[in-house]
């Protein structure tokens, strides 16, 4: 390592004084103009990461649902998962190191992490269409270049895309082509081969409305829309030509204020959908007859998903763990077909090597016609599902071939279940770590006297429950309450807000009713 280099580099990117971060779920997320730093930092410990398992790690600067103003950074891992849980802690001590720090930190993640430094580092860039992502990602490349790293710089890509190209090319390509044209060739060949299926296929076009964000995901639905089949018609809003990159629009947008995004105008019983800033993330919904909004969440994602492979399948049990994706995708891992989606929407799902290889043998050489066709079936899901990590152009054209198979409307598929008329807060804090939690996430250990507050509180509506957790991305307290009735779930909400703003040191002027 040449010292010298490292801290001439590093005083063209200096850490703000004062300013301490920490890499969570989301990797790294604030203000643009405070993340100059950060982003030679991490990539100096993607080249360390890569030299570690002798792999290629990725870098997406993007702050996904985020404010336009806000950035970030998150790396991933060689199969395209997230970054592992103990290098949350390197990338955290790099991050908030002291300029004349750096490289005794350096020196000390390598000793630990026992990196080899005479290996060959190798990372993939990509980032969104925020106006300061340009930039940022060029102060990735100083931190890459000054230890010596080899990079591969995609632009602009989505979020699940990078993670894609990293699988891709840490596999050999055994999971696709490491480029845009491999992706979108893979995952519209394997919705062709679906929709083929359906029972009014060739028939009828099948319309569909997308609410961009303004970001990232109208430049590469634009870039997709040639490798669709004629049947399906995507109709693309929010493109970013005119607004603010999640300024009243978005997957989070509509999940959070339940109405549709600003500037997609809905006609009774058309199916439209929104993704997030950085497409990683997609909800449904629809208007009824009488202009009623219906919003179709990840959790009914995640059953239509599993209806349809259970008809294919075997019997599918449910479990329940933390907020946060990485927890999801960890618990999802145990099973031969795993089924994943947080509320928000971001979700997959992932497949055992084993029943991979045996649905793949089983659609080539099974003698039954029916079950040959359901192993096909099965086949083409497995590569139309980018099981590294959640991905809103490739969930959607799951959905949307589930749709088609099954004959269902938007509205059959609301009906599978009905939801408890609920609400979701946020409440700001001064330091989020005072709620600590158990019983994945249902449950509040500290501060003293909140859990039993919110059981209190719990007992006077009907159909009630009540959940708090810390933000994984920002001082803040989130709130979800549902109830019998939307009146009761926004009392019972507002009242469990009050409890933690008082319990759990509130910052600013207390909740007020909704």
């Amino acid at each position: 390592m040449d010292s010298e280099a490292l801290k001439k580099y590093s005083a063209l990117h200096p850490k703000p004084a004062g300013l301490t971060l920490q890499y969570g779920t989301a990797g790294f997320r604030t203000k643009a103009e405070q993340l100059d730093h950060i982003m030679f930092r991490m990539g100096l410990l993607a080249v360390l990461r890569s030299k570690a398992v002798v792999s290629t790690i990725g870098i997406m600067v993007t702050a996904s649902h985020n404010p336009e103003e806000d950035n970030g950074v998150k790396l991933v891992d060689p199969l395209g998962e997230m970054l592992h849980p103990s290098w949350e802690e390197y990338a955290t001590q790099l991050a908030n190191a002291e300029e004349r720090e750096l490289q005794k930190i350096v020196t000390e993640i390598c000793q630990k992490a026992a990196v080899n430094q005479h290996k060959d580092a190798s990372v993939f860039i990509g980032r969104d269409t925020r106006p300061s992502s340009e930039k940022l990602s060029q102060s990735v490349i100083d931190g890459i270049s000054v230890l010596g790293g080899q990079y591969h710089d995609y632009g602009l890509v989505t979020t699940p895309q990078l993670h894609y190209m990293v699988c891709c090319r840490n596999t050999q390509g055994q999971y696709g082509k490491a480029t845009l044209e491999g992706y979108y060739e893979k995952l519209s060949k394997a919705f062709m081969e679906l929709i083929k299926q359906s029972p009014s296929s060739g028939e009828s076009q099948r319309h569909l409305k997308i609410d961009c964000a303004n970001g990232i995901g109208a430049l590469k639905l634009s870039e997709m829309e040639p490798y669709f089949p004629k049947e399906v018609l995507i109709h693309l809003y929010n493109d970013g030509t005119k607004e603010k990159l999640n300024h009243l629009c978005g997957a989070d947008f509509v999940k959070v204020h339940q109405k549709p995004p600003r500037g997609l105008d809905m006609k009774p019983n058309e199916r439209c959908c929104s993704f997030d800033g950085d497409a990683d993330r997609i909800v449904y919904y629809y208007k009824d007859a009488t202009g009623h909004f219906h919003l179709i969440d990840g959790d009914k994602i995640a059953t239509l998903i599993s209806i349809f492979l259970k008809d294919l399948l075997a019997k599918v049990p449910v479990h329940c763990v933390k907020t946060g994706v990485k927890h999801l995708h960890h618990k999802a891992q145990e099973f031969d077909v795993g089924v994943y989606f947080e509320a928000n929407g971001h979700g997959t799902v992932l497949f055992s090597k084993a029943a991979e290889i045996k649905i793949r043998q089983l659609a080539k050489e099974e003698k039954d016609d029916k079950k040959r066709e359901a192993a096909k079936v099965l086949e083409n899901m497995i590569d139309l599902i980018n099981q590294t990590v959640g991905d809103a152009v490739s969930d959607m054209l799951v959905i949307e071939a589930i749709l088609a198979l099954k004959g269902l409307t938007v509205q059959q598929w609301d009906a599978v279940y009905t939801d408890l008329p609920n609400r979701l807060l946020k409440v700001q804090v001064a330091d989020r770590r005072v709620i600590d939690t158990t019983d994945a996430e249902r449950r509040a250990v500290t501060p003293p006297g909140l859990q039993e507050k919110i059981d209190a509180l719990v007992k006077k509506y009907k159909l009630s429950r009540a959940f708090v957790r810390p933000s994984g991305t920002e001082d803040v307290v989130r709130i979800y309450a549902e109830a019998d009735t939307q009146e009761n779930a926004d009392a019972l909400a507002h009242e469990v807000s009050l409890a933690v703003y008082h319990l759990a040191g509130g910052k600013g002027a207390p909740p007020q009713p909704i």
